[in-house]
């Protein structure tokens, strides 16, 4: 018998950290690979990306089933093209003041909501988009009503004596990159901390949860007024890109391809959110050049998630991931 075969198994080498390099080189390079209307594409599903980071964090970590994400996007929306429109502030300062004014309204929203169970609680919430967009197309001295918020500047910075402004496609891309790149970093800050947990410990037994010491229901509204400010940034991003808001912005198929995201890609998963932003916004965006094959797509992408991929797709790449992390 040779040593070789006494000898125990070699253990494998570790690809995760040449896989994460290429994933990185190629989102830096994808501008300069596909064509415009793709990064055009990939900018919708990075925008998309902050408001279901928000909700992956209610629905996925919570366990609080919520529609209201588009309400909280279309007020992030306007608070951005109020500013920029009529006090000319810079980029910055609209994406900040959107999370903030969002996470903000959503106290007083949740404080009543959060006392309601299960479905009067979602029945609230797509409430919450209703009464948002009503008073997004009749408050007219303020929103303009159908004609909407026009002549939102591009993004722009002023850093001291030096400004400017992020104009193209390509550009706007490696901004947005960078807003869900940091949003995502947050997400996974928020669910590795202490809270994280005692989010997941509320998901999973709430009486429980409250018997040990965890004060539920303040977490819950924690969790939907930060849900609310990650889907106003998304939506001050939003305003900046397409420099137009109107009472669409708060319609509820927005709600409904945000939970598609969490559910789709993998509910309580951070890299879940990441790969149905991707695959259900992006593709669909890049299918819209081709109507008659984009919803036939879409459609069986969701027949695949149903029928074969229950908890969405993000087991699936932790699975792969943790197949080619070397193990023996």
């Amino acid at each position: 018998m040779s040593l070789t075969d006494t000898a125990p198994q070699a253990r494998r080498r570790d690809l995760r950290i040449p896989l994460a390099a290429i994933l990185v080189v190629a989102a830096l390079a994808a501008p300069f690979i596909g064509t415009r209307y793709v990064t055009h594409s990939l900018i919708i599903a990075l925008i998309f990306m902050l408001p279901a980071h928000g909700l992956n964090l209610l629905v996925g970590y919570t366990g609080l089933l919520s529609l209201a994400q588009a309400a909280f996007f279309g007020i992030g929306a306007y608070t951005a093209g109020l500013l920029a429109v009529h006090y000319d502030t810079p980029f910055y300062v609209n994406l900040l003041a959107a999370g903030l004014v969002s996470g903000l309204l959503a106290l007083p929203l949740g404080i009543p909501a959060l006392r309601l169970r299960a479905t009067s609680f979602v029945m609230c919430t797509l409430g919450f988009v209703i009464i948002g967009q009503a008073i997004a197309k009749n408050w007219i001295s303020v929103t303009r009503g159908d004609m909407g918020l026009s002549g939102i500047p591009k993004p722009y910075f002023e850093l001291g004596p030096l400004s400017f402004t992020v104009t193209g496609t390509t550009s706007f891309y490696y901004l947005a990159l960078a807003v869900a790149a940091l949003g995502t970093l947050a997400a996974w800050a928020i669910v590795r901390s202490p809270a994280g947990r005692n989010m997941v410990a509320i998901r999973e037994n709430e009486t429980l949860a409250e018997s040990l010491g965890v004060p539920t229901w303040r977490y819950k509204l924690i969790v939907f007024m930060i849900s609310a400010a990650f889907a106003g940034v998304g939506g001050s991003l939003y305003a900046h890109y397409l420099t137009v808001v109107s009472p669409l912005t708060f319609q509820m198929y927005y709600s409904t391809t945000m939970l598609i995201i969490v559910l789709g890609g993998g509910a309580g998963m951070i890299s879940g959110t990441v790969f149905g932003s991707l695959l259900f916004v992006g593709l669909t965006e890049a299918l819209r050049v081709a109507p008659e094959v984009r919803m036939i797509a879409y459609g069986f992408c969701l027949l695949v998630l149903v029928f074969w991929f229950k908890k969405g797709f993000a087991p699936l790449i932790n699975r792969f991931w943790n197949a080619i992390g070397g193990s023996k």
